[in-house]
């Protein structure tokens, strides 16, 4: 095994073979932080949005920040019963995708899947941006290189999901339960100071709020505007609910019933921690804007640049622990879970780009399996958009946030309407009253969720247009087009790949034409190719660009008594590709249902910076011929020296790579 190859087994682990997939299922102990961790995480950054959006109104608009929470969880409870139905009722991983296109159409069905994808790529994008920047309360030198860390981060997070979900998932596991224990663990303590009116302020509380224009009345018009602002920073809390729908076949047996009861322990978890955080933040005072240099004010004078503002979590922890081991661990967990929150994304968005190549919407290579049994080419593209994105915003949250979940609650939109849809079709042929009346109560849930997604939807498009949502709209649309066009491709090449009568059909000859560059043995093993293939016809052709070359070809190919007629014809401007495609297409003009095969002598060579000295005339004929009906090109290999030494070294891998088979994946 090559260099290469050794990296390879050690970046992505052993083989393994298809009929391993089930070892690769998921448990719900790993499926939860596997597929839960995104919606888990934005414990992390909601309350943040919300406590940055308020303070544009000052300190008086913070005594919203509870009620805005209580929202969020509303629509938080809704859509994870919805989406409880969905994986029920659509348990193959096409998730809302399917829905749509099953029940409304292929346009909506492709309109959804441009939407999450848009959202799977700005999941791991503020995730791991979020990640870098709570770090930096624990490690100030990260500031001013997160876009760098953030990118390298999600080279990493790549490289563990080439590994398998299974694999990628144990190894996330731990951090995820540990951030969930951190949380309940502060809030506990919080709480607990707080029974005992022990419960610290944290160290912004000392300060006030400057509002921002035109905020500063924070009444009327401006006042609700403001509150549907945060109201739709905070719904960010909803994303990565539906990955669980998307990736039921990555469940162990029962799929659909272990699905559902992961989204019901996800609603349960996130919805705890949440509104713990958000209280908590209340109880303690807790300022967080989004220039503290201008907003925060004491004794009314600005803070100045010199003041260093933490996370929200960062606040509280800090405030209740103190610069203890407690305090570390606490923002430690937050950061990792930040980070591996991206990994929901690398779960659902290549199983959902597989989805899409199959039907024929995204190119074929993303439907490919790697050596580990995970779609590769879907997770190596998210990495790499993932990157083009944090590098673009220069991993600023607040920037990319105003993005995000656009493309979510599109597709909760048409996912709900679908399921609505769905539910209506059935009854229509249902007779049995108990699966009726399940029918029904599961379509008023649908419905529910329908108008809860719609109206969250209209709050977020009128909010975050101009803020920066618009580049979302326009990247789900170029998205949409994109796979509209990849599809209209595939069905053209299969209308032209259908087989019609003219097909059965044997063309009435074969004429044979054999390039001739020079008399030597990869000349000669291309002629006797041609002859032992029996054509109807066989001819050597050579292009002559300098005047009395072809003497010298002429008195050899004598002497040789070769026995098959030489063609010579002429080069003026000592072209050699036009040549030979002009003297072929004369054959084809003058028998239009005969086929022309080409026979091209190549050399096969072991070393790379040799096929740069070889072989150059060869490609640019075959790009030319490829393109020509009735001809078929034909290269006739000749190994030397060096292509002998390189296959044996390929043989001795071959070997090597059997001998690991055998020992079994470690």
């Amino acid at each position: 095994m090559g260099i290469v190859g050794v990296a390879k087994r050690a970046l992505v682990g052993q083989k393994l073979r298809s009929n391993q997939l089930g070892e690769t299922l998921l448990p719900k102990r790993i499926a939860l932080p596997v597929f839960a961790s995104d919606a888990l995480s934005s414990v992390a950054y909601a309350p943040d949005e919300i406590f940055l959006t308020l303070s544009l109104g000052g300190l008086s608009a913070y005594a919203f920040n509870w009620k805005i929470g209580i929202a969020v969880v509303l629509v938080m409870l809704t859509v994870v019963a919805s989406y409880r139905q969905n994986v029920h009722a659509y348990p193959s991983g096409g998730g809302d995708y399917e829905v749509a296109t099953v029940n409304i159409g292929p346009k909506a069905g492709v309109t959804v899947a441009s939407a999450l994808l848009v959202d799977y790529v700005l999941t791991v994008a503020v995730s791991i941006s979020s990640g870098v920047q709570n770090a930096t309360s624990a490690v100030p030198w990260l500031d001013g290189h997160e876009a760098t860390a953030a990118s390298v981060l999600v080279v990493i997070l790549m490289a563990l999901n080439l590994r398998g979900a299974k694999e990628s998932g144990t190894a996330f596991a731990i951090p995820t339960y540990l951030f969930m224990g951190s949380i309940f663990l502060m809030g506990f303590w919080g709480y607990f100071k707080y029974l005992f009116g022990d419960l610290p302020q944290v160290d912004s509380s000392k300060y006030d709020i400057r509002p921002e224009a035109p905020y500063e009345s924070f009444a009327g018009l401006a006042m609700v505007f403001l509150l549907a602002r945060a109201f739709s920073s905070g719904c960010a809390a909803l994303t990565g609910v539906e990955a669980i729908s998307n990736g039921v076949p990555a469940f162990q047996k029962p799929k659909s019933k272990n699905a559902a009861t992961t989204l019901l322990l996800l609603g349960t978890i996130a919805i705890t921690m949440l509104m713990s955080i958000v209280v908590l933040a209340d109880l303690m005072h807790l300022r967080y804007v989004e220039d503290p240099a201008h907003q925060l004010l004491l004794d009314g004078k600005p803070v100045g640049a010199g003041y260093e503002q933490d996370t929200v979590i960062g606040q509280l922890a800090k405030a209740l622990y103190g610069e203890t081991p407690l305090f570390y661990f606490t923002i430690a967990c937050t950061g990792l879970i930040l980070v591996l929150a991206a990994n929901t994304a690398f779960n659902g968005f290549p199983v959902l780009a597989s989805i899409l190549a199959r039907d024929g919407h995204l190119p074929r290579q993303l439907d490919t399996r790697g050596d580990r049994l995970a779609f590769s080419n879907g997770i190596v593209l998210l990495a790499v958009a993932a990157v083009v994105l944090i590098q673009a915003f220069d991993a600023e949250v607040t920037k990319l946030i105003q993005l995000y979940i656009v493309g979510v609650f599109v597709s909760f939109n048409l996912s709900q309407f679908g399921m609505i849809r769905h539910w209506t079709r059935h009854l229509a042929t249902e007779t049995d009253p108990q699966e009726r009346s399940r029918m029904k109560r599961s379509r008023v849930i649908n419905a529910f969720g329908l108008a809860m997604t719609a109206t969250v939807l209209v709050i977020v498009l009128v909010t975050k247009f101009l803020a920066g949502a618009w580049i979302a709209i326009v990247a789900m649309i170029l998205i949409y087009l994109l796979m509209r066009g990849i599809s209209r491709h595939y069905a053209r090449v299969a209308d032209e790949l259908a087989i019609d009568d003219q097909d059965v059909m044997l063309p009435s000859r074969v004429h044979a034409v054999v390039l001739v560059g020079r008399l030597h043995k990869p000349t000669m093993r291309a002629l006797a190719y041609a002859k032992v293939s029996r054509p109807n016809t066989l001819e050597a052709l050579y292009v002559e660009r300098e005047p009395g070359a072809s003497d010298r070809l002429r008195e050899e190919w004598d002497e040789l008594h070769i026995q098959v007629p030489l063609v010579i014809v002429d080069s003026p401007y000592r072209e050699l590709v036009r040549p030979v495609l002009r003297y072929v297409k004369e054959l084809r003009k003058s028998s239009p249902r005969d086929i022309v095969t080409v026979y091209i002598p190549e050399y096969v060579v072991g070393r790379w910076w040799e096929q740069l000295l070889h072989n150059q005339t060869a490609l640019r004929l075959k790009g030319r011929l490829l393109f020509m009906p009735g001809v078929m090109v034909t290269s006739v290999p000749y190994q030397l020296q060096s292509a002998a030494q390189a296959k044996e070294r390929l043989i001795e891998r071959e070997k090597a790579a059997r001998r690991n088979n055998l020992r079994g994946p470690r």
